[in-house]
C-alpha cells in the first residue's frame, strides 16, 4: 500500500477560527471561499466543475478517493476546486471502471489536500457562520502570516469569475446533420448538459462567455443553452446584455444555474449572496405546474429575489427548493425560455430532472412548427 508523504497544515477561516490537518504535494498556500457539499459520491464531477472554481471545498463524507477516478467521470478538463478539505483521504480505491488513483489525479493538477480535520465541527461552524473566505497552508503554520495573505483575497461577492473558466475559442460538438442547431453560452459548461443535448438530435457550437449575440447568431441557432458556472452574477453585465438580446429575438432558451440567475437579471431580477448555498445531491425540488418533486443535484451560492419574480408581468414560477423555499425555477410567459436553478443533467440516484431538456426540445418543435404555418 503506496504511503502519503504527509505535512501538516492549516486552515485558517477569515474570523480567525483555525483547524489542524495533514497534507501533501507540493508546499503551496491557498486562498478562496469555503464551502461544503453534502454528496456521498460523486467526488470526480464536483472536483472538476466549473462552478466551484475558486473555492475549497469541505467534502462531509467521510472517505474520498476510494473508488478511484475514471475518465468518463470528469466535467471539464481539470480540477477546478482550488483546494480540497476531507476527513479521510484514501489511497485505496476497489471500482473496476477506475482510471486510477485519485491521489495521483490531485498530484498531477498540483491542487492541495488537507485531510484528518474534524469536519463534522468545521461544517457545523460553517453552517452557523455562513459562507466566508478562507486560506489553506502545508507550507506554514505561522497564522499572523497567512491571516494577513486572507486579508487580501477578494470577496465571492462581486467577483467575475465565468470568463476564467469559459472555452477561449468557439468549438462544435455532435452530427453537422442533426435536426437541432444548440447555441451554448459556455460560463463554465459541465460535459453533461452538452451530451445531454447531444442524445437528443442536437448540434451544439460553444461560444466563450463573453461573446455576443451577433456572434452567436452566425449559427443560425434553433435555441440558445445559458450553461452554469462559478461567481457573481451581478459582476456579468456582459452575459446579461447578450441574454438580452436573445429574448428580444424569442429564440428558445434554456438556463442552468448560473445561466438560471443571468436570464433573471436580463428580466430585471436581482440576486443576492446566500447565507450558505446549495452544495449537495439531495435537494428536494417541487415542480409547481406539475406538483411532482424531484431529487436534484445542486450548486449555488447565489440566487434571485422571490419578491420580485412573484411581482414580475412576464415571469412565473416553476420550481420551489423545498428546504427553504428559495426560487428553482421560472420562466417567460412567452413560453420561449426557462430555466432552472439546479443541475438536470447530473444523476444523484435518480434522473428526475432530464424532463427539461425534453421540454427544450419541445419548445423549439413548437417555434419551428409556428414559424412554418
Amino acid at each position: 500500500m503506496k504511503e502519503i508523504e504527509n505535512t501538516s497544515a492549516v486552515i485558517l477561516l477569515e474570523d480567525g477560527t483555525h483547524f489542524y490537518g495533514k497534507s501533501f504535494g507540493e508546499p503551496q498556500t491557498i486562498v478562496g471561499e469555503i464551502c461544503f457539499n453534502t454528496g456521498m459520491t460523486g467526488y470526480q464531477e464536483i472536483f472538476t466543475d466549473p462552478s466551484y472554481f475558486g473555492q475549497i471545498v469541505i467534502t462531509t463524507h467521510v472517505h474520498i478517493g476510494n473508488y478511484g477516478v475514471n475518465t468518463s467521470d470528469i466535467e471539464s478538463d481539470s480540477i477546478k476546486i482550488s483546494g480540497l478539505v476531507c476527513k479521510d483521504f484514501s489511497l485505496q480505491y476497489s471500482r473496476i471502471q477506475s482510471s486510477g488513483s485519485l491521489y495521483d489525479y490531485f498530484k498531477s493538477n498540483k491542487i492541495p489536500v488537507i485531510d484528518d480535520i474534524d469536519t463534522r465541527s468545521l461544517v457545523r461552524y460553517i453552517r452557523n457562520k455562513g459562507a466566508m473566505n478562507a486560506i489553506v497552508s502545508n507550507e506554514t503554520n505561522d497564522l499572523d502570516f497567512l491571516r494577513k495573505k486572507l486579508l487580501e483575497a477578494p470577496s465571492m461577492e462581486g467577483l467575475e469569475l465565468a470568463s476564467k473558466v469559459s472555452c477561449e475559442k468557439t468549438y462544435e460538438i455532435g452530427d453537422p446533420n442533426s435536426k437541432y442547431r444548440i447555441a451554448l453560452l459556455d460560463l463554465g459548461v459541465k460535459q453533461n448538459i452538452i451530451r445531454c443535448l447531444e442524445n437528443r438530435n442536437c448540434f451544439i457550437k460553444v461560444f466563450p462567455a463573453k461573446s455576443s449575440f451577433e456572434e452567436m447568431m452566425t449559427f443560425s441557432p434553433d435555441g440558445f443553452m445559458i450553461s452554469n458556472g462559478p461567481g457573481d452574477p451581478a459582476a456579468m453585465n456582459y452575459a446579461v446584455d447578450t441574454v438580452r438580446r436573445v429574448l428580444e429575438s424569442k429564440i428558445p432558451l434554456f438556463g442552468i444555474c448560473l445561466g438560471h440567475q443571468i436570464f433573471a437579471r436580463a428580466m430585471g431580477v436581482s440576486t443576492y449572496k446566500m447565507f450558505n448555498g446549495h452544495r449537495g445531491i439531495n435537494h428536494p425540488v417541487k415542480n409547481m405546474l406539475t406538483g411532482l418533486c424531484e431529487v436534484t443535484s445542486q450548486n449555488h451560492g447565489f440566487a434571485i429575489s422571490a419578491e420580485e419574480v412573484k411581482n414580475h408581468n412576464e415571469l412565473e414560477i416553476t420550481h420551489i427548493h423545498l428546504n427553504d423555499n428559495t426560487i428553482a425555477g421560472i420562466r417567460h410567459k412567452n413560453g420561449k425560455a426557462f430555466t432552472v436553478q439546479y443541475h438536470p443533467e447530473s444523476a444523484p440516484g435518480p434522473n428526475d430532472s432530464r424532463y427539461l431538456f425534453d421540454n427544450f426540445i419541445e419548445m423549439i418543435d413548437l417555434q419551428k412548427s409556428s414559424s412554418i404555418s
